[in-house]
Formats: C-alpha cells, sequence, structure tokens
C-alpha cells in the first residue's frame, strides 16, 4: 500500500511524480444526493468490530450489553467485493497500552463511571485485559475474514485521528474518501467520521455495515447529522450495485 505514495528514485536523480492510478468510477445511490465514486482514491474504515464490543463473551456482554446488532454477516459479504474492487480495508479497533498511560480519566470514567466496575484495562473471566492492545479483547472479531493486506490501526479515543497514525497512513494510501463502517454508529463511528470531515475527507457512512447498542434514536440522529453536516449515507446494496 505504501507504493501509492512513492518517488521515482535514481543515483542522480528524484522524480517526485508519484505513480499513476487510473480512475475507477462507480455510481452509487446515496442520501442526500447520487454519489460518484472514484474507488482508485477511496478506502473502508471498519471501526471497533472486535471482540470487546462483538463477541459473547467480550467486555460489552459480559456486562449485560446486548452485542448481537453487531454487523458481522454483512461486512463480510461487503468486504470482499470492496478489496476485489482494488478499496483498502483499514481495521481501527481500540488497542490500549498495558499501562494506560495515555489515557485521561475523562476516557477511563466513561468505561468505569463509579470506580467500581469492569474499566479499560480491566481481566474479563477468560483472562483478557479490556480494549488492551494485542490481547484477544482487542482482536478482530470472529467471522470476519482479515485480509494479509489490510492494514491495521490502534485508537485510544472514541475518535480514530487523536493520537494515531490513521491521518498519516489514509494519506499516504493517497486516498479521498472514506467509507465507514462498525460500531457504535453513534459513537465511535461517528466521531471518526466528523474529524475525518474536518480534516477534509469525503465520508460516507454505509448503514447496514453500522451497528450500535444505543437506542434506535441514536441511529436516526447519527444518520440525520451525517447527512446534514458532514457527508453521505448508503447501504451495501447500493455500493455493491455501483460495483458491478
Amino acid at each position: 500500500m505504501t507504493g501509492r505514495n512513492s518517488w521515482g528514485l535514481a543515483p542522480d536523480a528524484v522524480d517526485l511524480r508519484r505513480p499513476p492510478r487510473s480512475e475507477h468510477a462507480v455510481q452509487v445511490a446515496a442520501l442526500p444526493q447520487r454519489l460518484t465514486l472514484d474507488l482508485a482514491r477511496t478506502a473502508v474504515v471498519v471501526v471497533d468490530m472486535q471482540n470487546d464490543f462483538c463477541a459473547p463473551e467480550g467486555w460489552l456482554a459480559s456486562i449485560g450489553v446486548d452485542v448481537s446488532g453487531a454487523p458481522v454477516a454483512a461486512l463480510e459479504t461487503t468486504l470482499p467485493r470492496l478489496r476485489a474492487a482494488g478499496v483498502p480495508v483499514l481495521w481501527l479497533n481500540w488497542g490500549n497500552r498495558p499501562d494506560l498511560a495515555n489515557l485521561p480519566p475523562g476516557v477511563r470514567h466513561v468505561y468505569d463511571p463509579d470506580g467500581a466496575s469492569t474499566g479499560i484495562g480491566d481481566p474479563l473471566p477468560n483472562g483478557s485485559r479490556v480494549l488492551e492492545l494485542g490481547s484477544w479483547s482487542a482482536a478482530v472479531v470472529d467471522g470476519l475474514t482479515v485480509d494479509p493486506g489490510d492494514l491495521h490501526v490502534a485508537k485510544y479515543r472514541m475518535s480514530g485521528f487523536w493520537d494515531t497514525p490513521l491521518d498519516s497512513v489514509l494519506r499516504n494510501l493517497r486516498v479521498d474518501t472514506l467509507l465507514f463502517a462498525g460500531v457504535n454508529v453513534d459513537q465511535c463511528v461517528l466521531a471518526t467520521l466528523v474529524d475525518a470531515a474536518c480534516l477534509g475527507y469525503d465520508v460516507v457512512l454505509v448503514e447496514d455495515l453500522c451497528g450500535t447498542t444505543s437506542p434506535e434514536f441514536c441511529t436516526q440522529a447519527t444518520l440525520y447529522n451525517v447527512r446534514q453536516c458532514f457527508g453521505f449515507t448508503t447501504t451495501s446494496a447500493e455500493l455493491l450495485a455501483g460495483l458491478t
């Protein structure tokens, strides 16, 4: 993937022109308007599809949260088609330092509001520590195929852009348009999407490739705000129809 952003090198000269890339335009039905996407300048960002948020033995399930709405099957159907079309897949999962040295109290409080609950870094019954980098908790959930060419970025906030190399990775991919998927659509997906829009990326939320443990009105508010303020929404069916 890094070859997308490289110079031509010779002993006596440097060619600053990047490798040429042919346009791959597709038409996709979306809201509030139909889109033309250049897949050669598009990546898909899959947020938090990891064991702690999606698996029956994960952190959220262990504290009584229903995680059955995670869009595992829809992603498993859609991602191979996007890869085949040359769209990079980037897995953006929580993956904290074991010492939690970079986490401020406000972030830790969200997940352990009374100081006595199972919070970030605490052990689960299976021995894995909540949202810890390199652990079972931070791994992509079973049922999703991870390709060797996929990219991985660990995050430490609701937004995947703060204190991470996400922006650098995307700019080296030389992409302009980001397709967003994952959980929770009204929390980490939305926070990352908003920051992407503020950084100048084109943002498209793929509705059925997202899920949430929040009430339905949170999803509806998210869709409204994405369409109204930040970008566009579509579905995997419309996306795949455009690919064909």
